[in-house]
């Protein structure tokens, strides 16, 4: 089955768009609403994208400033290491025992 390139861009702009309408430092926490657990997950998750989008507009954030604290710390850390040490895990996983 093949799929069509311009649908599959499609797909691609619109994962961007909607991964990139909650980053860090957008305003949208408070003192009041502060970023929790699960925002600390999301901004984890998405640091790679906010750092890229923190080079060209100086409000984007890599990290949420207004937070939880502790829990806030715990999402966003679980989540980077989650993501970047399950990439090298995955490549360790894909070669011989004999190499």
């Amino acid at each position: 089955m093949r799929i069509h390139v311009g649908f599959l861009l499609v797909v691609c702009i619109l994962v961007s768009l909607t991964q990139v309408g909650c980053v860090p430092g957008d305003g949208k926490h408070t003192e009041e609403k502060p970023a929790g657990f699960f925002w600390g997950i999301w901004h984890g998750w998405i640091a790679p994208i906010s750092l890229i989008w923190s080079i060209f507009d100086r409000s984007i954030r890599v990290y949420e400033k207004v937070n939880t604290g502790w829990w806030y710390d715990f999402g966003y850390y679980m989540a980077v290491i989650s993501g970047f040490g399950g990439l090298s895990l995955a490549r360790r996983s894909g070669k011989s025992k004999s190499d």
